[in-house]
């Protein structure tokens, strides 16, 4: 059928075949095609208010990681401030793909910029300028695909697929996506940057930073969303609940170690152990399956009202 509409001249398809080409042109009358790239974009909306051409343009254009030469401090304020405009684009549609971002921009806002711009805080500042940069370039990187109608990776396609849920709490929501930056994304940040045992330091002061900033992203999200995420973010840190998941048998080897470690050190040492060739299989399945565990964890735990 295809090889035959495509020698026919579309005034004759439209006789011969009526009822396929009503359907062809009510398709392509729903297809938004990306001004800047001509590339087929996502729906402009997720659970909120559509934007508009212009801003779901400006997100494509905002969330591009090429960026000219530069220092890796320039670079990151560069990567923080595109981000939080595109963060303010989201949620002011109150769109669900800025669930996430919101806290995002928060932390990078409330204390990585402060850290990084302070060189008396790290043993090796460009190390911690680049581990940054390699981590918020990621989600830029997947809010790029999903603006231009781009394949994400497995991790974020799953965030973007439960922002167009409008019934789920937007907390579950928002925790896909901390769960997708920090388990997935965050180890394959200290690997692409060559992570050692001494950076840990500094991945450390980084990471307990932005822990001590979880009131201001469990605030923004009420505020701007009315999701509460305390109950799901302390579940992630510090495992509280997990007797829940454990009670239906779901809970992965993975998740238990995380729960005993705690998530900053099982991650850390994922990404170290991912430039191990020979280790590294295991560990990018030990990757999926936590980050899997975890995303059933939220379901289980946000169907029961939390915890």
């Amino acid at each position: 059928m295809a090889s035959l509409l495509a020698r026919t001249p579309i005034s004759t398809a439209r006789q011969r075949f009526p009822i396929l080409a009503m359907a062809v042109t009510a398709l392509l009358a729903t297809i938004a095609f990306h001004p800047a790239t001509g590339l087929a974009a996502t729906a402009d909306t997720a659970c909120g208010t559509p934007l508009t051409p212009e801003e779901t343009a400006a997100i494509a254009r905002l969330s591009d990681t090429e960026a000219p030469a530069g220092s890796s401090l320039w670079q990151l304020e560069q990567a923080i401030d595109r981000h939080r405009q595109i963060t303010e684009i989201l949620v002011r549609h109150r769109d669900l793909r800025g669930v996430f971002a919101l806290g995002l921009d928060a932390v990078e806002q409330a204390a990585v910029l402060p850290l990084q711009r302070d060189p008396a805080s790290f043993d090796d500042p460009e190390w911690a300028h680049r581990i940054s940069l390699e981590l918020l370039s990621r989600f830029l990187r997947a809010l790029h695909a999903e603006f231009t109608g781009a394949p994400a990776e497995p991790h974020w396609a799953h965030y973007f697929e439960l922002t167009r849920r409008c019934e789920l709490p937007p907390a579950r929501v928002a925790m896909a996506g901390y769960d997708a930056h920090l388990t997935v994304d965050l180890s394959y940040s200290v690997a692409a940057v060559g992570g050692t045992a001494a950076n840990a330091r500094d991945y450390f002061r980084i990471v307990d930073s932005i822990a001590q900033q979880g009131a201001l992203i469990v605030d923004e999200t009420k505020a701007f969303y009315g999701g509460d995420l305390g109950p799901l973010w302390r579940f992630y840190f510090v495992g509280e609940g997990l007797d829940a998941v454990l009670g239906r048998g779901v809970a992965t080897g993975p998740l238990l170690r995380l729960a005993d470690a705690g998530a900053n050190v099982v991650i850390f040492a994922n990404g170290i152990a991912l430039q191990d060739p020979a280790a590294a299989p295991a560990v990018t399945a030990e990757i999926d399956a936590l980050w899997r565990g975890l995303d059933l964890g939220f379901d289980l735990l946000s169907g029961l009202g939390g915890l």
